[in-house]
Formats: C-alpha cells, structure tokens, sequence
C-alpha cells in the first residue's frame, strides 16, 4: 500500500491520489461548476418582498400580476406558441406547451392536437370568464391515453410560468407577536407587535386586503390599463380573505380603530413560486381506500395542538389549511380517478367548482381560485351516467375525451421517446421495429372501414397522410366521420412499451445486441393470451389476425428495401430513365429514335417502355396519357428553370427501381443467401446491397444479413412481386 503520510499532500490531495481520479480536478473547480450553474438575481427575484404599497406600485406597473388561475394557465399554454396545420380537411393548431418544453420532452404529446384544442378552447372560455371557469375539467378517456401526462404537463407548466417574470404572483405575510396575535407594543400602546411573519394559509392574492366598498374601483382602475396578450378577459378580484386572514384583518382594525393603512403596514408582500413539491398552488389528489378518506383531506382539519392555545376549535387559528383544495388555490388541483372518489368528496367538489368556495369543518365558506381538473376511464364515466344521485355533479363537468392516436406516425413518436436512437445503448433497433408494434397498436383501435373494397391497412394509410387511389381527402375526411368513437378503444401504448422492453433484455437481443420487428410482433402475440385487459375471446383473435396483417405489410416493405437496394446504382437508373425519357419523348412526337449503335432510325422501343410502367400498374389503355403527363411535367419544369432527374418524379423513380431490380435480380441471385455455398463474385455483390442497406436505410451488419436471408427465403418460394 502506497504511504501518504509523510509526503506533504493535503488531505484532498490525498483522498484524490488514492481514489485515482484524473490529475487537477479539485473541490474549487466542481463547486465553480455549481455557481456557474446558478443564477442569484434570478433568486433574489423569486424571493422578493416588499410593503403593501410597493405591490400596489407592481399592480399599476404591471396589471396581469392580478390574473386569476385560469386567465394565467392559458397564458401559460399560449406563451409557447404555436403552429397551424391541415389534418382530415380541418385546421388543426399544435400548442408547443404540450411538447413539454419544460423538461425536454419527457412527458411529450403527440398526435392528440384536436382534444387538446378543446382543452385550450376550454381555457380561454374561463379566461374570459364565460362560465367554464365554474365547471370541473374532466378528461375521459382508456386507460394509457395521456390523461395523467396532460394533468402533469399543466401543473409543471403553470409551476414554471410562475417562475417566469410574465408569470409572476404574490402572497402577503402578517406581521404579529409570536402568539399570532395582536397585541401593543412596548411603551409604544397604539402600536401593534410585528416581530413574527405568518404566512397567509392559502398564499391569497394581497388585493383581497383591500375592502370591498374600495375593491371594485382599484381593480377597475388596474382593468384600464390592463391589456391582456392572449385573451379578451377582465381582471377579477372576488371573494374574502380566508378564515385565518380575516381574523387578523378583523383584530387589527379594531386594534387601530378603523385605520386601513394602520393595518397594512403589518402585511409584508412576497413573491411566491408555485410548487407542487412545496404544495404551493399546486394540489393533486389520489382515491383511497373508503374507509380512510376523508372530506378534511380536501379542506384542512383542527389543528388540536393549538386548541388549548386559543381556547376553541373554531379559531382560525387552530387550524390546518392544509387539505388540497387549500394548497392549490392561486393554481390547478388535478384528481386522479376522480370518479372513484367518495361521494362525499364529489360534495366538496360542486361548492368549489360553481361557487368557487369550499367549507372546513366549523369554519365559514373560504373562497379559491384554482383551476380543477379530473382524469377517469370509460368504465367509471358510464357508471356516473347511469347513478341519478349525481345530476347535479354530471352537469357542473365538462367532458374531453382523450383516445389513443389513431395516425401511425405519432403513435411512433411515442416509442422513439423511449427507445429511439441514442436512447438505448449497446443493442442496434433494427429498422422498422418500432413502426411494426405502433401500426398494430393503431389497427386495434381502427374501426372497420365501411367503404367496399377498403382494407382495415389501407385505411391506417389514408389517415397516415399516403395517397391511395380512387380516395380523396373528402372520402378521409368521411372515414373519419363515420367513425366517431375510433381511438376510445384498442391497445394501449403502456402494453407495447412493456413488451418492446421484454423484447431488447430477451437472449437473443443481448446474444446479438440487436432487436428486429419479429423479436417484438413475438412478444406481442405471446403476451395477448395473458393481457388483463383484452377479457374477450373474439376480440384476442381479432388481434392475432391484425398481427398478421402487419407481418404482411412488413414483408412488402422489406422487399421494397432490399429492391431498392438492389437497385441503387445511379449511373444505372440514370442511363435508364435517359434511355425512357428518349423513347417516351419520340412516341409522343410520333418521331423515330436514333439507334447509338447501328446508326439507323427506329422507331421508339416499346417493351421498354411498357416494361416500365406496367411496374407501377399503368394499364395498357392509359400508357398515353401516362406518357404526355411525363413529358408535361418536364416542360413545366424547364419553364421554371428546372432541370428533370431520374428521382424528380416519384412514381417514375419507383419504376424505374423495380424495372432494374428485376434486370439485376438474377446477376446477384438472391436465393443463394439461403445456401451454405456462395461463389465469391455473388458475395461480393451481396455485400455490395449489404452496405446499402446499412448506409442509406440504418441496419447494422446483424439486422442488414437478417432481413437479406429474409427476403431471400420469400423470392426462394417465388414470391417477387414488388410492393
């Protein structure tokens, strides 16, 4: 062992020689790393306070301070921004707040733009002050569709908006005696005690201070120079101080006779920063087991302790408002599995969505300001509906459904969050895979097209944005319509996530460190017999027949890869469409073609062409009009100033691929990939296709040989047939 003792190093030189960490490093440089990593004026912001006139001063400079909760959490949401799009003939605004610019994406949305634009709409109606604002926001939906993570999206938004200087809020603190009392001070009898700061319970708006008589005038006053960004709401101070506060406002005014400003000069105003960890404007609510809830958890309790204190329990005094109704108001208070709540809480709940008051034990109506926000499933909706006890309940909710996506490419989204690239370390994700488990995912809760001569894939396309011909946006925009309810059912994105995680810790993904989509259609299938939600015999081998359906499609667009990568020489497919273009370019001139080698004039090579576009299914009676559109387009393009490739247009490009395929398919033999014995110049243009494959469409060597052998063994049973 290595003796420091006597070698003159201080006690960190040591511990870092004998912990091996890297020369130079010491405790300075990491704790300079720490203070360059705060900000104190920012601190100092959020930790401002000041007299009662100074936030009056605040008010008049900047009116909003005032917002209540709703007109601030819209502010919050519009504050990102936002951007307009076309989806289904609608248009269709994606709010940036939901994309949870807050913490990098965690908790992202996708896909579910048109419910959330009813939730955004429902806002700004409470903003303004429409009535929304007496409702309890009730998001319905299956289970895994996003509801809790658009509650938590709120409330971490509306938390960081506080943070923000246009997000700003305050509260007031009393300053008293140390008994919470008012009580004169020493050889000065007309002057209260203001030793002690008690913070005001439910962190109020200061205003509420001022008396009503009085109010009205100040807040119409700040209402004229008020000039709201996002919307056309007023600014509203209404309601008394809570119980605790009126108490003291009381004592004081009697202490000084009647002299407000007296009083005021005991209020010390400070910034707060909603939190939910520090239950500070911000609540949440969870069901528990019937025989231990209780209403007080909602609306504080007797603080018993302090009974004995102050001589009886109805002494505001005396009391905790501590319950989550309390906690949250000035922000948002999220129920979860509302409809699982006792009924006695759901009581709680009318008083405080419509009268904007809920009411402690022995105490008198206490008003709040907080937005209320419930979350259940379709089981729990439909047993409101049908209990007649809750009339009055069902109609102070306004309901927005929340389904899964039904358009493939947000349902992907989704799992690239998770298991995207540079997420996943050490196991390669084969091209595809993802894609595979999220388009089964979306044909579980695709209702059957009614359209004849439509398949359940087909319609996955059209709502993914593919064109198909024969349909148009307005026969999407039908789709769609007859299917009211499509996404409230089917597989939930938790089921997929659950066993794409069984697939990449499975042997074979750690043997191979790599994943493909048959490892994950596998688990899929595996785990559907043992699926706690999917009870339904029918409905099990509704979906192994959909899985089926996916490996089909699967293996189209495998093959249409592996095609293209075949057929990826450029010079070749250029001297292709040249040799096209030239003949197509002679027929539609009714002119001859120059032949390059004999020198004659022949007339254009029809096989040729026809050998084209019968690949992308021109029948014979529209080779015509197929032909003049081509050289239309390229004469739109020349007067533009454009010049025509061979990847210019696509369906062209896709013919051309697939008509040089098929002249190169059988150089390279592809059915010998299934043999142990390849001659050395067929593996040298097998490796060839290979590096393609790994290049231009993100496979690895592993998932690159696996989808060759694959599609190898499919044109093996004489199955060539492109997609």
């Amino acid at each position: 062992m290595t003796e420091y003792r006597d070698s003159g190093m201080s006690a960190s030189e040591r511990t870092q020689a004998q912990s091996g960490a890297p020369a130079g490093l010491s405790s300075k440089d990491l704790a300079g790393l720490v203070e360059s990593r705060l900000d104190r004026q920012r601190f100092q912001d959020h930790h401002w306070s000041g007299t009662f006139w100074e936030y009056l001063d605040i008010c008049a400079q900047n009116p909003g301070v005032v917002r209540n909760a709703y007109q601030r959490l819209y502010d919050a949401v519009q504050g990102h921004g936002f951007e307009k799009y076309r989806l289904f003939k609608k248009e269709v605004i994606r709010y940036n707040f939901f994309a949870d610019p807050f913490d990098k994406g965690a908790d992202a949305i996708f896909g579910l733009d048109f419910a959330l634009m009813q939730l955004v709409d429902f806002l700004r109606s409470a903003a303004e002050g429409y009535g929304t604002d007496k409702r309890i926001l009730l998001l319905h939906g299956p289970v895994g569709s996003s509801k809790s993570t658009i509650a938590r999206l709120m409330k971490k938004g509306l938390e960081h908006y506080s943070r923000t200087p246009e997000g700003a809020l305050y509260s007031f603190s009393w300053l008293l005696d140390e008994d919470c009392d008012v009580s004169p001070a020493e050889g000065n009898p007309r002057e209260a005690v203001k030793s002690h700061a008690f913070a005001c319970p439910m962190h109020e708006e200061p205003l509420v201070l001022i008396p009503r008589e009085a109010r009205d005038d100040v807040v119409a006053r700040l209402n004229e120079a008020y000039r709201p960004r996002y919307h056309n709401g007023r600014l509203r101070v209404t309601g008394e101080p809570d119980p605790f506060c009126r108490r003291i406002l009381e004592n004081l005014m009697a202490f000084y006779g009647g002299d407000w400003r007296k009083v005021m000069e005991h209020v010390r105003v400070r910034r707060i920063v909603l939190s939910e960890k520090d239950r500070v404007g911000i609540g949440t609510f969870q069901p528990k087991d019937e025989k231990n809830q209780d209403s007080t958890e909602l609306t504080g309790d007797i603080n018993y302790r302090k009974i004995a204190m102050y001589g009886s329990d109805s002494d505001p005094r005396a009391f905790n408002f501590d319950g989550e109704l309390n906690i949250a108001n000035r922000g948002i208070c999220e129920f979860i599995e509302v409809l699982k709540l006792d009924v006695a809480f759901l009581y709680d709940l009318l008083g405080a969505s419509q009268e904007h008051t809920i009411k402690p034990k022995k105490f008198a109506q206490t008003y709040i300001d907080e937005v209320i926000l419930g979350h259940t499933n379709e089981p729990e909706y439909k047993r409101l509906q049908s209990n007649e006890m809750m009339e009055a309940f069902r109609d102070r909710t306004i309901k927005i459904d929340i389904p899964y996506n039904i358009r493939l490419d947000d349902e992907v989204r989704i799992y690239q969050k998770d298991f995207g690239e540079g997420r996943i370390k050490n196991i390669h994700v084969a091209p595809h895979t993802l894609e595979v488990a999220a388009m089964w995912a979306v044909l579980t809760r695709l209702e059957e097209p009614k359209k004849a001569g439509l398949t359940l894939m087909q319609k996955l396309k059209l709502y993914n944005g593919k064109s198909i011909p024969g349909f148009t946006e307005d026969s999407v925009k039908e789709l769609k319509e007859e299917a009211a309810r499509e996404g409230m059912n089917g597989i939930s994105p938790r089921y997929i996530q659950d066993k794409i995680s069984n697939a990449l810790v499975g042997r074979q993904a750690i043997e191979e460190r790599c994943i493909n989509p048959f490892m994950v259609l596998n688990e899929l299938e595996s785990g559907i017999s043992h699926h706690s939600l999917v009870s339904d015999e029918n409905t099990r081998k509704r979906y192994k027949e959909l899985l089926a359906v996916v490996k089909e499609e699967y293996e189209d667009i495998i093959k249409g890869e592996v095609q293209r990568a075949i057929s990826a020489d450029e010079d070749a497919i250029r001297r292709l469409c040249a040799n096209y273009i030239e003949n197509v370019r002679a027929y539609t001139q009714k002119e001859r073609v120059k032949n390059r080698y004999t020198g004659r004039d022949d007339e254009p090579d029809e096989r040729l062409m026809r050998s084209i576009e019968e690949k992308i299914d021109i029948p014979d009676s529209r080779k015509d009009d197929f032909r003049q559109e081509i050289m239309n387009y390229i004469g739109a393009l020349a007067l533009d100033g454009k010049k025509f490739e061979y990847n210019t247009n696509a369906r062209l490009y896709r013919a051309l691929e697939l008509k040089l395929f098929e002249d190169q398919r059988d150089t390279i033999k592809l059915k010998n990939l299934v043999s142990s014995v390849v001659d050395d110049e067929t593996q040298a243009k097998i490796d060839v296709v290979k590096q393609r494959l790994i290049k231009q469409f993100g496979y690895n060597e592993t998932s690159a040989t696996d989808v060759l052998n694959y599609v190898a063994s499919i044109f093996a049973r004489g199955d060539s047939k492109g997609r």
